[in-house]
């Protein structure tokens, strides 16, 4: 009986009842989220005092300064050139595949394609690294197919080249390419393809009516409608990539990442100025990014 006068309050107020039931997941984004976001910045502002080897919470830009230097820099490029290079080769590789799921494939085979490319996400994720880190291995099926078609020469001459290559390909940052890729490629595909399910069958007809030819009316009208889905999928890989520690870590090289380096500083040297530097960066950059993408109308369709 209690229960009825509070209803019917609830019920006679409705900003009072949406004020409440949006004010604890509102409470735990801003305290959670946006607090640990608040955290790292001000972090960043303290310094490490080089001789006690303790924080010194103090506001400076000390750490910025010794940030800005040529080491921590390589590592920034290195990682956003590599997050560049996932996330183009995932489109590359996603795009037909989510294009025949979404335009051409029956109902039967888009769900069997949507579990084949769903499945991988089911393992662990450490377990599908250190599994590229043997096929990629000197002694692994890569090396082995190269060697019995008789074209270990290639191999060895791309092993060779500078920066990518190395002593073998899952010491290198050609295996780390291709894990990165493997691991998030169904994170580029989903996206497509459901931008492309989206695409009236209308409008492609309608194009070829008017006496466009297939190659332009993917460009003019296709493409364009799945914009909004290659920038979704590319949000994901490029942040991912950028952030993660562990594929560098199991299959590179000692060149570090930004996400090594976050590790590195906050772990092992004890310098949680520093990583919370680093680890700043990457938000700036997609934040940068998301601005870009949504001046450029990617989010519009969405």
């Amino acid at each position: 009986m209690r229960r009825r006068p509070i209803a019917s309050f609830l019920f006679l107020h409705p900003r009072l009842t949406l004020a409440l039931l949006i004010l604890p997941p509102l409470l735990w984004i801003g305290v959670v989220y946006l607090g640990s976001i608040g955290t790292l910045v001000v972090q960043s502002l303290f310094r490490l005092d080089d001789f006690t080897g303790m924080v010194v919470r103090e506001f400076t830009f000390e750490t910025w300064r010794r940030f800005f230097t040529g080491a921590n820099l390589d590592i920034v490029r290195r990682t956003v050139a590599m997050a560049a290079c996932v996330t183009l080769a995932a489109v590359a590789l996603a795009f037909p595949v989510a294009y025949y799921m979404a335009r051409c494939a029956t109902a039967r085979l888009r769900a069997f394609l949507m579990l084949a490319v769903l499945l991988p996400l089911w393992s662990s994720y450490l377990v599908r690294v250190y599994a590229w880190k043997l096929i990629l291995a000197k002694e692994g099926v890569v090396s082995w197919v190269f060697d019995r078609a008789g074209l270990a020469g290639i191999l060895d001459g791309v092993l060779d080249l500078p920066l990518i290559g190395g002593p073998s390909l899952s010491v290198s940052w050609i295996g780390t390419f291709l894990a990165f890729t493997y691991v998030w490629l169904p994170y580029m595909i989903l996206p497509i393809e459901a931008a492309l399910e989206k695409v009236p069958e209308s409008l492609l007809e309608a194009s070829s009516d008017l006496g466009a030819r297939p190659r332009e009316t993917f460009r003019r009208v296709v493409l364009p409608l799945a914009f909004p889905g290659i920038v979704a999928g590319s949000i994901f890989t490029f942040s991912l990539t950028l952030g993660d520690f562990v594929v560098p870590g199991v299959l590179g090289n000692s060149s570090l990442f930004i996400g090594q380096a976050v590790l590195a500083h906050q772990g092992t040297a004890g310098n949680i100025p520093l990583a919370a530097a680093f680890t700043v960066v990457p938000m700036a950059i997609m934040g940068v990014y998301l601005l870009a993408a949504r001046r450029a109308g990617a989010f519009e369709a969405l």
